[in-house]
């Protein structure tokens, strides 16, 4: 199959069942904001994000190794068996440190749900990325669909018929990540790859070589998206946390569109990325990428306040002001996403590791500076601040194993229009929503091309292959 028929029809599948999913769990915002005070969603949320901070150590970076080490391992019940020893090891070190969190009054009540949390999302992820690894999409996207159903189902249960705020909020995940896990063994007979007999030493090495660097590169990221969430509940309170906390769920949006494609991505960048077209074909790859993000971003926040209104409840809508800031900071999330890529091809853990680090301690730097002043609003900018210093680096350092083109001055065209459009939400000036509109209307034009570029490259392959049956047919 043609590698650009194959990547665009691995990101419909994974779109039909990650996006699609993922979407359902937005869709619910006006459930979730209309049950739940902003004070109980920031205590959800802060929970959650804590036990995301403490998944990457509990699973030792291996589900990452899971799936980079099947998608060109032959032994792959070797790789399998070998890499859920190491997550079951770790999950029980990491149930041992646990009580560690009873020093800060703000778990109390949460810790067990925290521990059960990340063993839960361990394994489900583990289980997810193996079948993904071995082509399985379909399958894939499937989990995730009945993933997303299942807890949606259970918080309306836990919520609106047991009333158990937060703690019902982060039990349906529990709940719905343990029973999809079954599932996938059982449907994608996972069972029969896995046994101790398959447990090899050097297998456990090679993973642990690639994945360790991949629990600070880990943490380092959610340092830089969610570090600012405890540091504005300090300065401002869990109320403006809980606002902060809403509005970041609309710039999501783009992060689930980019994250399916990412996902699609990486097998492509492995498997259809070798000889002299790679850089031809990262670089077509790319500026098609960078066109949906900025059409998307444009989108998002010239409907700012629309969107706010119609996914959150009337209490949230002042959160509406987050939302250009973070959208302009998931652009470049986002790109930095795209540039790991060539990381994980070239499996260079530790540079991305490093590269995240800096983000890191850019982001915490500024969130200390601006937090204490401007609030929740410094947070988001100096979110923005960190997201592009790392795609600077990134970009300037991968080009020393894929040298494709980073259309800088398209890039920075798109950036230009995107101020603009976040510069006129501010002002409120009369006919905002007209003049957002042409906006969005001029994006749209000025990334048309490199949005169609993969397409065509799709298309160029379909005379060939016909051209090809019909020689085949003159044969007979």
């Amino acid at each position: 199959m043609n590698k650009y028929k194959k990547l665009v029809s691995n990101t419909l599948i994974l779109g039909a069942g990650t996006f699609a999913s993922k979407m359902i769990v937005l869709l619910m915002m006006p459930f979730y904001t209309a049950i739940l005070s902003p004070e109980q969603f920031g205590m959800a949320d802060l929970v959650t994000q804590t036990a995301n901070m403490i998944i990457p150590v509990a699973c030792i970076g291996v589900c990452e190794g899971l799936f980079r080490f099947t998608l060109d391992c032959e032994e792959r019940k070797k790789v399998f068996s070998t890499g859920m020893g190491l997550l079951a090891a770790g999950s029980v070190a990491m149930l041992a440190l646990l009580p560690i969190l009873g020093l800060f009054d703000s778990f109390d009540g949460y810790i067990m749900l925290i521990g059960a949390y990340v063993v839960c999302a361990n394994f489900h992820s583990a289980c997810a990325q193996y079948i993904r690894a071995q082509g399985k999409t379909v399958l894939f996207a499937a989990q995730g669909i009945v993933n997303t159903l299942l807890t949606v189902a259970l918080n309306i249960v836990f919520l609106l018929v047991f009333d158990l705020g937060a703690f019902g909020y982060v039990l349906s995940v529990i709940v719905g990540d343990l029973t999809v896990t079954v599932l996938i063994f059982i449907v994608g007979r996972l069972y029969r790859d896995i046994s101790p007999k398959n447990c090899s030493r050097q297998t456990a090495k090679e993973l642990l070589k690639f994945s360790i660097p991949y629990i600070p590169t880990t943490m380092l990221w959610l340092i830089t998206s969610v570090s600012d969430r405890y540091i504005v509940r300090y300065f401002c309170g869990i109320e403006e946390t809980g606002l902060y906390a809403a509005a970041y769920k609309i710039p999501t949006l783009l992060t689930l569109a980019c994250g399916v494609f990412i996902e699609a991505w990486q097998f492509s960048a492995v498997k259809d990325a070798d000889g002299e077209e790679r850089a031809h074909f990262f670089g077509t790859v790319f500026r098609c990428y960078l066109g949906f993000i900025f059409v998307a971003a444009s989108v998002l926040i010239g409907g700012s306040k629309i969107f706010t209104q119609i996914l959150l409840a009337d209490s949230y809508y002042a959160s509406w002001s987050f939302v250009p800031v973070l959208v302009a900071a998931t652009i470049f999330s986002t790109l930095v996403s795209f540039m790991g890529s060539v990381y994980f091809v070239e499996k260079k853990s530790v540079l991305s590791m490093i590269t995240a680090l800096t983000g890191a301690l850019i982001n915490v730097v500024l969130n200390f500076v601006m937090i204490p002043d401007h609030g929740a609003m410094g947070a988001a900018v100096a979110t923005l601040i960190s997201y592009l210093a790392v795609y600077i680096v990134r970009a300037y350092d991968t080009r020393k194993y894929v040298r494709f083109k980073l259309h800088t001055p398209l890039l920075c065209l798109n950036l230009l229009l995107i101020i603009a459009q976040a510069a006129i939400m501010y002002s409120g000036m009369r006919y905002h929503q007209l003049i957002q509109i042409g906006m969005i209307l001029a994006v749209i034009a000025l990334n048309a091309k490199g949005i169609l570029g993969i397409f065509r490259e799709f298309l160029r392959f379909l005379p060939k292959k016909r051209a090809k049956i019909d020689e085949n047919q003159n044969n007979l």
